[in-house]
Order: structure tokens, then C-alpha cells, then sequence
């Protein structure tokens, strides 16, 4: 099945936003060799992390 072109998405994503929808992607962890790597703060985490333990930052929030 064929996805929609870029400008298609970006024109829908624009029309949610205008009526209050929250159309931002949701962060996830980064990966640095085999550590979890926090997005905000760039510290370095175990796999089984599940949130940030420098920063706070949780992906699940």
C-alpha cells in the first residue's frame, strides 16, 4: 500500500495542529553502542533504563 506524499502529510499534520491536536512525534531513547542514550541530556544508560536518572527525562511521559 502506497503512503501519502510528504506534502499531503505535512498539510494534514498542519490542519490537526490548527484545531489544537498535538501532531508532534513522541522522543525515544537514542542508541550509542550498546547503551541507552537520553535525548535531552545525552547521558548514557543501561538497556534496562527506563528513564533518564541525570535529567529526569522519561520516554513514557
Amino acid at each position: 500500500m502506497a503512503s501519502a506524499p510528504d506534502s499531503n502529510e505535512a498539510l494534514f499534520d498542519q490542519f490537526l495542529d490548527d484545531r489544537g491536536h498535538d501532531v508532534s512525534e513522541r522522543e525515544d531513547w537514542e542508541t550509542s553502542y550498546n547503551k541507552k542514550q537520553c535525548p535531552d541530556c545525552g547521558a548514557l544508560h543501561d538497556e534496562a533504563a527506563v528513564d533518564c536518572t541525570v535529567c529526569g527525562w522519561d520516554p513514557r511521559a
